[in-house]
């Protein structure tokens, strides 16, 4: 007969192993998509495309968003520097509405984050199975497996949309990337899990950390799991499963950032936000 501890260490195993088969199969189903060129739908407004002549173009199609290999260093920069004189339109009166609506939910959730994450130090234990399946470094590479297997996949059917999505998502990407490092540097937040046994988790920002990776804030798992998510989303929207599924995953890996006490909610919240923004209305409108 098997000891009752061995069972529930299998029972454990399995449900991890479970887990993670299921993100590996978002990431999988992510770029499934790249399947489906020959039945695409009718352009976004925000994220123009057009089936390419590689899958049969269309006479007046709307061309598709112009991303290569050759001028994405460029793109990038062009990015960055809207990204950073994004101030200049709110002093033009542009996006308050929106731009309102980010700072007061970080704001608030700054205020609430000492009195949530107690919760998940006193009940860690609890989130064992859940921990394990979401490990960090597990989902960076989930994250970053899907614009390379993206463009990987639509360079072996000659499919320029695909690859396109790819490199999209490659761009959106690096942008959040660049930003979060930035903001790190210069919030300097102490992590949750950094913070001392029974100490409360107050004045955590501007605490030199070890080094700008050691930074909580904002989180840069929910920057680049939305980012990646809202260029296949957008792109793929008309296969309604899509969106569900990318928004879902990346959601799913931004809460275990605070389950694992690697972030505050208020890190997630804005990283996401930021990846989101970055990629809808930086990336995919030029």
């Amino acid at each position: 007969m098997v000891p009752a501890d061995r069972r529930v260490r299998v029972r454990n195993v399995i449900r991890v192993g479970a887990m993670r088969l299921g993100l590996v199969g978002w990431a999988l189903a992510m770029c499934a998509v790249a399947g489906f060129g020959q039945e695409r739908a009718e352009p976004l407004p925000d994220a123009p495309v057009a089936r390419s002549s590689d899958s049969g173009a269309q006479l007046g199609a709307t061309p598709d968003i112009d991303v290569s290999w050759k001028n994405l260093p460029t793109r990038i920069l062009h990015d960055q520097k809207d990204v950073w004189l994004f101030p200049l339109q709110l002093a033009k009166g542009h996006y308050w509405i929106p731009s309102l609506a980010v700072a007061g939910g970080t704001a608030g959730l700054i205020v609430a984050d000492p009195h949530a994450m107690p919760y998940f130090r006193r009940h860690s234990g609890n989130w064992d199975d859940f921990n394990d399946a979401f490990d960090g470094p597990i989902t960076s590479a989930e994250i970053g497996i899907v614009p390379v297997t993206l463009y990987l996949v639509g360079a072996a059917r000659h499919d320029s949309y695909a690859t396109k999505t790819g490199l999209l998502a490659g761009e959106a990407y690096a942008d959040g990337a660049i930003v979060d490092l930035a903001l790190k540097g210069i919030t300097r937040r102490t992590r949750p899990q950094d913070v001392a046994a029974g100490a409360p988790f107050n004045d955590t920002f501007f605490n030199t950390p070890k080094s700008v990776f050691g930074s909580s804030f904002p989180s840069g798992h929910a920057v680049s799991a939305f980012s990646v998510a809202t260029v296949v989303a957008r792109r793929y929207g008309h296969h309604k499963w899509v969106p569900w599924v990318a928004y879902g995953a990346a959601t799913a890996i931004g809460f275990s950032r605070v389950t694992t006490r690697a972030h505050f909610p208020s890190d997630v919240f804005l990283g996401a936000a930021l990846g989101y923004s970055i990629a809808r209305f930086e990336v995919l409108r030029h």
